[in-house]
């Protein structure tokens, strides 16, 4: 941790000035906040996609379908999210329930 501290402190901008450590606090905040929406739609991706073809069948669900609106999504922030949060709250469960070996009603 102290490693990093110190190349935090020895960091340089562009212009050749030090970078203080609130600036680079603030660098930090704003990467996570943008990188959140394309980790949590890489999330869902990469679920859908190891998930068995049987489990999609039986949950009533198409893997296809989810795959490509889960691609299309990460394009814009918003659909991104919307999609990814539906998918991992709404859809996830039923299919991992079927995967588990509980079959729906």
């Amino acid at each position: 941790m102290g490693t990093l501290l110190s190349l935090a402190l020895l960091a340089v901008n562009a212009a050749g000035e030090d970078v203080g450590l609130g600036t680079l606090a603030w660098e930090t905040l704003k990467a996570v906040f943008f990188l959140l929406p394309l980790g949590l739609s890489l999330w869902a991706f990469l679920d859908v996609a190891r998930r068995p073809s049987w489990a999609w069948a039986l949950s009533g669900r198409n893997r296809i379908v989810w795959l490509v609106a889960i691609a299309f999504g990460v394009l814009t922030v918003v659909g991104g999210i919307a999609i990814s949060c539906w998918y991992l709250l709404r859809v996830r469960p039923a299919v991992a329930a079927v995967e588990d070996g509980q079959l729906p009603d």
